[in-house]
């Protein structure tokens, strides 16, 4: 059996314009033929576009209103912001507020519904804009100034602030790297005794059996149309998986292996490397890691937070997955270690490096194994892209971060992602995300 499972409410998504016009006419969206100008021009485009990582694509990505929408329908999280706000309002009355990555500025309100007397929300992204508007509709804008920038250049018309509130996590609780700029902001702003929400975060690994998606996401490789292309199955290993874990597939207990107070901590211990201790809970097989994190509100009148484990209600943060290239054989009661090491990528500091040293001497097999990954979630799976076909008309493909009813519509997304650009009877590939690795 799997160790994921599949959800429903999936919007699916958008293909291609069934007709569209031959390869040797290009088209505008108008419908009007390009001149050889254009074409230079988008072929200039999409040369640029392809050298874009996701680092170059951070900020815009989260321009895009799915993305909110995605975080905005995720009660656990939304939820839980809300209540420790609103059911401490002793906290916010007559006090001034930071909300570091405001997004849509839904903190922001929170803030001013529980007695804020001004609230600064700072974003990067082009999301602000709509923000704006958001605030000004529901008659807040005396109460809550918007900055576009990066916290790190610029200033507030305020020396300090009584409480930064923002959802800085990221999928393994450390990807984007948003909680530097937290730290940023509170050393910079923070008045003290100042209180952040949340403070408190801690991070778990335990393993799982997961034998059917080891197969079709990284086994798979080995026998494609009876070709070997056991090269990508290499690649494959390397990438974490971000994706929902049934708790029944739970094999072993758990360990903690990052202790975060936001209060104290500083940008150096957010490169970590801890060992971990974990029991089998009964006999089977261990195909993969899976680590999740818990987030809480302490300083507070009566602590309040939230989990991402597999145990836990859904959060569009999911879980983590770490495949090995061999399963383990464990009985009852057996003990597997190991040590977990990550650090941000020295090319993209959004990026996670992780490795993984896991030995283990059980009575049916022995393992003493060093596996690394980089965890790069592609942009083209978290909120959708643009791309241009035939010089100037657009496909979309939308709402990725939609959750599949079943394997149909997740074999056809994955297809819907390899999207082709047939310019005089050559084709190219554009762009092709791996659902099949990072099914999100």
């Amino acid at each position: 059996m799997s160790g994921t499972k599949r959800n429903a409410d999936s919007n699916g998504c958008n293909g291609t314009e069934k007709d569209a016009p031959p390869p040797t006419k290009k088209m505008s969206d108008g419908g009007n033929a390009t001149t050889s100008d254009d074409a230079v021009t988008n072929e200039q485009s999409s040369k640029k576009n392809d050298s874009l990582t996701s680092k170059d694509y951070y900020f815009d990505s989260y321009s895009h209103h799915g993305i909110h929408e995605e975080m905005l329908k995720d009660q656990v999280r939304t939820r839980t912001y809300q209540l420790a706000i609103l059911n401490n309002k002793h906290l916010f009355e007559g006090k001034i507020i930071l909300d570091v990555g405001c997004g849509t500025g839904i903190l922001s309100m929170f803030a001013v519904q529980a007695g804020a007397a001004h609230v600064y929300g700072v974003d990067c992204s082009g999301i602000i804009e709509s923000a704006k508007r958001i605030v000004k509709d529901n008659g807040m804008e005396d109460k809550i100034t918007l900055i576009k920038g990066k916290i790190e250049e610029i200033d507030l018309p305020v020396k300090e602030v009584d409480i930064i509130v923002s959802e800085w996590m990221g999928y393994f609780l450390l990807y984007e790297s948003m909680l530097n700029t937290v730290l940023h902001a509170r050393d910079k702003w923070l008045k003290p005794g100042g209180v952040i929400f949340p403070d408190k975060a801690v991070m778990y690994i335990s393993a799982l059996e997961d034998e059917q998606m080891k197969f079709e996401r990284i086994d798979f490789w080995e026998n494609v149309y009876g070709f070997n292309m056991s090269v990508l199955k290499e690649a494959a290993l390397k990438e974490p998986v971000v994706d929902i874990v049934d708790p029944k597939h739970i094999v072993t207990s758990a360990d903690h292996i990052l202790n975060i107070d936001l209060n104290t901590c500083t940008e150096k211990d957010l490169s970590f490397s801890s060992p971990f201790r974990i029991q089998a809970e009964r006999s089977d097989y261990v195909h993969a890691f899976v680590a999740y994190f818990e987030c809480a509100f302490t300083n507070i009148h009566k602590p309040l937070g939230f989990s991402t484990s597999p145990q836990s209600k859904y959060t569009h943060w999911k879980q983590t997955i770490f495949y090995l290239s061999e399963p383990m054989t464990v009985c009852e009661g057996e003990e597997i270690t190991g040590t977990i090491t990550c650090k941000p990528n020295v090319g993209n500091v959004r990026d996670l490096d992780i490795e993984l040293d896991v030995k283990f001497d059980g009575s049916r097999s022995k393992v003493d194994t060093h596996i690394e990954y980089r965890l790069r979630i592609l942009l083209a799976l978290l909120l959708g892209v643009w791309f241009k076909l035939y010089g100037g008309r657009q496909i979309f493909i939308y709402r990725a971060t939609t959750r599949l009813k079943s394997r149909e519509q997740h074999l056809a997304l994955k297809h819907a992602y390899t999207c082709w650009l047939l310019d005089k009877n050559q084709v190219t590939i554009l762009a092709q995300a791996s659902l099949s690795r990072q099914r999100l």
